[in-house]
């Protein structure tokens, strides 16, 4: 009974924030590798650095303008009422922009196959070279395999900072390598 009630709240949430009723509600902490779980940590790093690339108003959002822009570099120029349908269509705290968290939602959504075949949230999701056709654990069918698969995505995830450390020691490494080198060449410059 407890689950059919949280259920509906949530369905009655959704329903009003997509008849514009609902009003926004902010989350204290927002940790998009628990809240994804379908992205790899890599891919969530991929898709932060792009978010980045495009707020060129280091503000924390991408608005309709900066949206406009990446839409354009994407190669898939959109109108001004299809960037503002865009936006509105994942834009949970309405603020006209996207944060960070709803721009990770478009793929999300997308992943699930819940944004419309024309729209450019779609478009926008297949052209930025992040695959988004990892859906995670779905219709595991017993215990044990649901098991050995959470066990598997908490190794492969820290895998993943493993290797990500590696490739910060080796980048070190190389770095001492080209300034010890620069050292030998100036010295040799400088007799």
């Amino acid at each position: 009974a407890s689950a059919g009630a949280e259920l509906s709240a949530k369905l009655a949430r959704r329903h009003d924030i997509n008849e514009g009723a609902a009003q926004p509600r902010l989350a204290a902490v927002f940790n998009p590798y628990t809240e994804f779980k379908e992205f790899s940590r890599r891919q969530i790093k991929d898709m932060e650095r792009m978010f980045r690339l495009y707020d060129s108003g280091r503000d924390g959002y991408i608005d309709l303008m900066e949206l406009k822009l990446m839409m354009e570099k994407l190669g898939a120029p959109q109108t001004h009422l299809g960037l503002k349908n865009m936006i509105k269509e994942v834009d949970e705290d309405f603020d006209g922009k996207l944060s960070f968290r709803e721009f990770l939602l478009i793929f999300h959504k997308a992943a699930a196959g819940e944004l419309e075949e024309d729209s450019g949230l779609l478009t926008l999701a297949k052209l930025s070279e992040i695959d988004v056709s990892i859906e995670g654990v779905k219709g595991a069918k017993n215990f044990f395999e649901a098991k050995v698969q959470a066990l598997s995505s908490a190794s492969k995830f820290e895998a993943e900072i493993k290797a990500e450390q590696d490739e910060r020691k080796r980048e070190e490494e190389e770095r001492k390598h080209r300034r010890a080198a620069f050292r030998e060449l100036k010295s040799a410059f400088t007799q």
